[in-house]
């Protein structure tokens, strides 16, 4: 496999993290507008994909096979979990 293909591939397999991670920060920001943010947007952003991406690798390497809805699912709730967190949920 060339180069072309593994960057191909990578970004494939990271664009769900990326796409979710970006929809949930600024869905945070866009409609929790009255909650003081303890993080600026880009580390929130940062924070959510580095979170998203380690559930799908750790996902990948439980099945040995990426897509699984499993992992999808449990991307999603790490996701919501960590902006709720960064958010100070618990406080609302």
């Amino acid at each position: 496999m060339g180069p072309i293909a593994v960057l191909t591939h990578l970004l494939n397999f990271a664009a769900p993290a990326l796409g979710l991670a970006l929809l949930v920060t600024l869905g945070a920001h866009l409609f929790m507008k009255k909650r003081p943010q303890a993080l600026a947007l880009p580390t929130q952003l940062a924070i959510n994909i580095i979170a998203s991406l380690a559930v799908l690798a750790l996902g990948l390497w439980l099945t040995g096979r990426d897509g699984k809805i499993a992992s999808y699912a449990a991307m999603a709730i790490t996701c919501a979990t960590s902006q709720w967190l960064m958010a100070r949920g618990w406080q609302a």
